[in-house]
């Protein structure tokens, strides 16, 4: 497994799926501008998919609530308090973004799917939602703002290859303002409504901060693909994103991990275990911030989630250990997800930690489940909480 996935990662590089961001020359040291685009499965000589220019994507562990509630992967509902800048780190710097995402429907992409992120970037106030689902911020501590890319995966022009490509992107607009981004703080209870209306009109999204009562509501609407839909009814293991790399649900929570921070020059730029300016792998960058926490999903019925289950996309343990000598030291952790006396934390394990879940070791290591490319070709989700 070490030699296939060294190869995979070295010809995702060569080929530029995996590709550093260019910096923008009108960049200041405290503004930054990305594109993190969601990862999809790539099988060489099978399947093969290529980020828009400017656009990358790589290391997505995710946490998933698990549910057979009809209706429960289309109206659910998240409360979250948002984490807080530590004397010595900033949670920019543990990664881009974080993000609550799910499988919509797309006519126009694989598989009739897309994938919508709900992405929260740190330290920042967004000041351009770009169409080709790229983000403009400029620096504010321990400040949080929003994009909604929605991903999709088309043809490549005559080639057998796929390009994944934006088929939607919108601000996240505080509803008092009608045209400023809603900007939320550090330590703030926030909610995030997911749900669907007679219009059919498209998947909405409502984030409400608790803190300050404002609030802002995005409909999945694209000019070019019409409204997007959730693609599943229930959040269960196994409705999975087709052209993805993980046999998941269709919701989960994410957060974006190997690339430096949205405000280091250049912004955004995709990083692996053992660099040393790659804090998402660092133990004392996770354990110097407030982590988040994720206290609760709550499903149209007011049920809440009691079954839970994770997953990452490159192998969690496994990816680390490509690159380091040994597993543990400084930027050679991989990060894993906690349970503590309010919610789940993603991190490191903190003071209020009850669970821990084995660590890096919850998450799987080889890609063991199925999916339409075959056997053996997505990462297997591993219940953490029945």
């Amino acid at each position: 497994m070490k030699t296939i996935l060294s190869l995979i990662i070295a010809t995702l590089m060569l080929i530029g799926l995996f590709s550093a961001i260019p910096p923008s020359s009108a960049q200041s040291a405290y503004d930054g501008s990305a594109c993190i685009a969601h990862r999809p499965n790539y099988i060489k000589g099978i399947f093969e998919v290529y980020y828009s220019a400017g656009c990358t994507g790589h290391d997505e562990p995710e946490l998933d609530p698990v549910s057979n509630l009809p209706g429960s992967a289309r109206d659910l509902t998240w409360t979250v308090i948002l984490p807080t800048d530590g004397s010595n780190f900033l949670v920019s710097q543990l990664g881009p973004t974080f993000w609550f995402g799910g499988t919509v429907t797309d006519p126009n992409s694989l598989f009739g799917q897309a994938f919508v992120e709900l992405q929260f970037y740190a330290d920042a106030i967004v000041t351009n939602c770009t169409p080709q689902g790229g983000f403009v911020l400029t620096f504010s501590k321990n400040s949080y703002s929003v994009c909604s890319p929605v991903w999709k995966v088309v043809p490549d022009g005559n080639s057998s290859n796929f390009k994944e490509v934006a088929a939607f992107n919108a601000m996240l607009v505080d509803s008092s303002t009608k045209d400023k981004p809603l900007v939320m703080h550090a330590g703030d209870e926030i909610t995030v409504h997911w749900f669907t209306t007679q219009a059919k009109d498209g998947f909405h999204v409502t984030v409400t901060d608790l803190a300050t009562g404002h609030s802002g509501t995005i409909v999945l609407n694209s000019k070019h693909d019409g409204p997007l839909m959730p693609a599943f009814d229930k959040q269960e293991i196994g409705n999975a994103l087709g052209w993805g790399v993980v046999d998941d649900t269709p919701n989960s929570f994410v957060w974006e991990i190997g690339h430096t921070s949205d405000f280091a020059k250049p912004p955004a730029r995709l990083c692996f275990p053992g660099q040393t300016d790659c804090f998402s792998y660092d133990r004392r960058a996770w354990a110097g911030t407030m982590p988040i926490e994720i206290i609760s999903v709550t499903f149209a019925n007011n049920s809440t989630a009691k079954e839970w289950a994770v997953v990452s996309d490159l192998g969690g343990k496994a990816e680390v250990n490509q690159f380091c000598s040994s597993y543990g030291g400084p930027f050679c952790i991989y990060p894993w997800y906690t349970l503590g006396s309010s919610g789940f934390h993603y991190g490191v394990d903190y003071g209020d930690t009850i669970k821990d879940f084995g660590k890096a070791n919850q998450f799987a290591q080889e890609p063991l489940c199925g999916g339409p490319f075959g056997p053996n070709t997505t990462y297997c989700d591993t219940i953490i909480i029945k």
